[in-house]
């Protein structure tokens, strides 16, 4: 299995989240695992929007304050990878959230890589990769340009490309086009999260930087001619249906476009977005749209194939 849209923070183990916590001094809101998991890891029906869904990453991000907790949730993480015959994944995170904690962006970076090479070492036949996100703030512009130049650094050692991620409905794409500009003048790979909580502006100015992924990029569908324009460019969308559903990106099953998008010849793929805080693995998720819109077994390994041609190190 091949998974390109896999965020590092959102998918910690939760008793790892409990002994996290302890070594760092971090009080927990509830000590049993199970409420832990379900009242502040997990989304639950409560969460109305991408912002509210967004908020399970508070404990998550609190808990990795630490670069060895970093790497030690990078090591972990791709050990479960591993596990279930992955054969190749890129696991993202925001370093730039070093400006809570003392330490640096390089730090972060450099421990998540460590984690992650050394999983990969104990597991000779996974391949593994870091994607860096910048964030979208209003206050940012430094950070992001550093994390930008720390993907240019490590490009090739562990990291593979940048991101743009958050709150899309709050921080408009276009306002980070100096950041991605950057980014092409270092030759640096890179995604952007676009037309999830936000519509088709936001996956046009994607493209207007430059993108040739996308990470959701669903609500295209709302623009038909923007729809063509993805097939005929081979323009990769990073699809992860549960996660959109959960977010109320669409308000029920039914209305999620994964089945138009691909009919339409839109290279999508299959995403689980965060393993933890959604609550699913990648093979449930490709159970759960094969039900949802009947693809078939070829279906999906035409879906892994675009992943697999549009993966940034392969």
């Amino acid at each position: 299995m091949i998974e390109l849209h896999l965020h590092l923070d959102g998918s910690l183990r939760p008793a790892t989240v409990v002994e996290l916590a302890d070594s760092q001094g971090i009080e927990l809101p509830v000590r049993d695992l199970e409420e832990l998991t379900k009242e502040h890891l997990q989304v639950t029906d409560e969460c109305k929007d991408l912002v509210a869904c967004l908020k399970r990453f508070d404990l998550p991000i609190r808990v990795l304050g630490t670069p060895e907790a970093m790497r030690r949730a990078a090591f972990e993480l791709t050990e479960d990878l591993a596990g279930e015959a992955y054969q190749y994944a890129e696991i993202r995170f925001a370093p730039q959230y070093a400006r809570y904690t003392g330490y640096s962006q390089q730090e972060y970076v450099e421990a998540a890589r460590d984690g992650m090479k050394e999983a990969l070492r104990q597991n000779p036949s996974m391949k593994a990769s870091l994607l860096l996100c910048c964030m979208r703030g209003d206050d940012n512009q430094e950070e992001n340009e550093e994390t930008i130049r720390l993907t240019a650094r490590y490009l090739g050692s562990g990291v593979c490309g940048a991101d743009l991620a958050g709150a899309e409905s709050l921080f408009p794409t276009e306002r980070f086009a100096g950041v991605f500009a950057l980014a092409k003048k270092l030759d640096v790979p890179y995604t952007i999260h676009a037309g999830e909580a936000a519509g088709p502006d936001s996956v046009r100015a994607a493209l207007d930087m430059g993108a040739s992924r996308l990470g959701h990029g669903v609500r295209a569908i709302e623009d038909m001619s923007l729809v063509r324009e993805l097939a005929k460019r081979k323009i990769v969308l990073e699809v992860n249906y549960t996660s959109n559903i959960q977010s109320r990106s669409f308000a029920t099953a039914a209305e999620h476009p994964f089945g138009r998008l691909y009919e339409a010849g839109v290279h999508v793929t299959v995403n689980t977005d965060n393993r933890t805080v959604s609550g699913i693995t990648l093979a449930e998720e490709i159970e759960k749209i094969q039900r949802q819109f009947g693809f078939t077994q070829q279906d999906i390994a035409v879906m892994q194939q675009y992943a697999r041609e549009a993966a940034f190190a392969w």
